[in-house]
């Protein structure tokens, strides 16, 4: 298969136009594996490589080995079944955000493996049922936890999520420690109650925090340690765990001493710690491919329209991103703009350069799409959702899924409907 512009993979047969891979070379049975799919799939598809992210979670298996750490999968990041499947026996769990993430992991959990779940937004109706499926629950805030924690089944244990209001992010709208944050009690407000109320801590057996946006180090997770760390001795009874979040790249990680020597500090004190990455396990492991479906110029712009959308790839028009491109040559003589299918005036990917501006029909492949893309995709304009692909661990490739006019229909016109509705029209 051609790739106008896209570099030859590192060691591909002469001809071949396979874009490369990041971060690690596929085997040659993967490669097959990925050369299938780029040609079968209907576009626009979604591909997404599950050994790749196999391979991100071994990178925290000495951690996990050496030191007792504890790996939980984000599932907000990607949640497809098939790679929660696939990762389960690199992980020690899941971290969720909703019940419907709850409901899904629990059906991949594996025995000895706990599901954590925080949410700001945790309703009262849905709390028994979370509890049921999860072990542990971290509360958003002191009253959601003296709302709710009596829901708690006894063999879920309460938590509290701490926000320790140390930012190491420039743009706010990734900051969990933003000014008037709303993710996680004031560290402050912990501190003044174990001076004061001590009682009103007493039945949570957990601490979670979260800092860290696509860190490629933990050192901001281990100066928010520094905040949160002096509450543990003085906690009231003492903890069970400690939950240090994600938003770190194990791949891009090069000292891991640090964080070694925290995790082993913590665990001499008895305590469970846990670790919930989810892009960093899964956001180079998608990718996005689209065919050209018109070329035309514009004010000397030569611009290629796609049969994908920013709606496909939504933090593309939310902030202001170019997706990576695997077609590009970034010594191309030609400069293109790459446009989306629908009327939305900014549904724009970015400017990429290539040695031959492809033609209508050719196909282009976004790659480090595997995190925020398929969960926030939309079918705006009536424009079908990406096709499904996975990449197998064991090196095959399937179809999961392809979406057309009738499910639009039965969305949007009523000619399915789902049980809640029946539920909500029978009140």
């Amino acid at each position: 298969m051609e790739f106008p512009g896209c570099r030859p993979f590192e060691g591909a047969s002469q001809g071949s136009r396979i874009p490369r891979m990041w971060p690690c070379s596929l085997p040659d049975g993967q490669r097959d594996a990925l050369d299938r799919a780029l040609r079968e799939c209907r576009t626009p598809a979604y591909l997404f490589d599950a050994r790749a992210a196999v391979r991100c979670a071994a990178l925290l298996e000495p951690l996990r080995r050496e030191a007792g750490l504890r790996v939980l999968y984000a599932v907000k990041a990607l949640p497809l079944g098939a790679m929660a499947a696939a990762l389960a026996p690199a992980l020690d769990g899941f971290a969720v955000s909703s019940r419907n993430e709850a409901e899904l992991a629990r059906r991949h959990l594996r025995p000895g493996q706990t599901l954590h779940l925080t949410s700001p937004g945790l309703r009262a109706d849905d709390t028994p049922r979370i509890g049921a499926l999860c072990s542990h629950v971290a509360f958003n805030s002191l009253g959601q936890a003296a709302r709710l924690a009596g829901a708690l089944p006894p063999g879920c244990s309460p938590g509290l999520r701490v926000n320790p209001r140390c930012s190491s992010l420039d743009d706010p709208r990734y900051d969990p420690c933003r000014p008037a944050s709303r993710l996680g009690e004031p560290v402050e407000v912990v501190e003044e109650l174990l001076r004061r109320r001590p009682d009103r801590l007493g039945p949570l057996r957990g601490v979670h925090f979260h800092v860290s946006f696509a860190a490629a180090g933990y050192e901001p997770v281990l100066s928010a340690l520094e905040r949160v760390e002096p509450l543990l001795e003085r906690w009231p009874g003492g903890l069970d765990w400690i939950n240090l979040g994600g938003g770190v790249l194990p791949a891009r990680v090069s000292r891991w001493d640090d964080l070694r020597a925290a995790v082993l500090r913590l665990r001499s004190r008895g305590l469970e710690v846990f670790h919930e990455p989810g892009k960093g396990l899964v956001g180079e492991c998608g990718r996005l491919v689209t065919s050209v479906v018109d070329r035309f110029t514009r004010d000397g712009t030569e611009i290629l329209v796609l049969d994908t959308s920013v709606a496909h790839h939504p933090e593309v028009f939310e902030y202001g991103r170019a997706p990576a491109l695997a077609n590009e040559d970034d010594e191309g003589r030609h400069r293109v703009l790459l446009s989306g299918a629908s009327c939305l005036a900014g549904d724009l990917f970015g400017e990429y350069r290539f040695d031959r501006v492809p033609e209508v029909g050719e196909r282009l492949v976004f790659t480090g799409v595997g995190a925020y893309s398929l969960v926030k995709a939309n079918r705006f304009n009536g424009i079908p959702l990406p096709e499904v692909w996975l990449l197998e661990a064991g090196g095959g490739a399937r179809c999961l899924g392809r979406d057309g006019p009738g499910d639009f229909l039965r969305r949007w016109d009523g000619d399915n409907e789902s049980e809640c509705l029946r539920e909500v029209r029978g009140r």
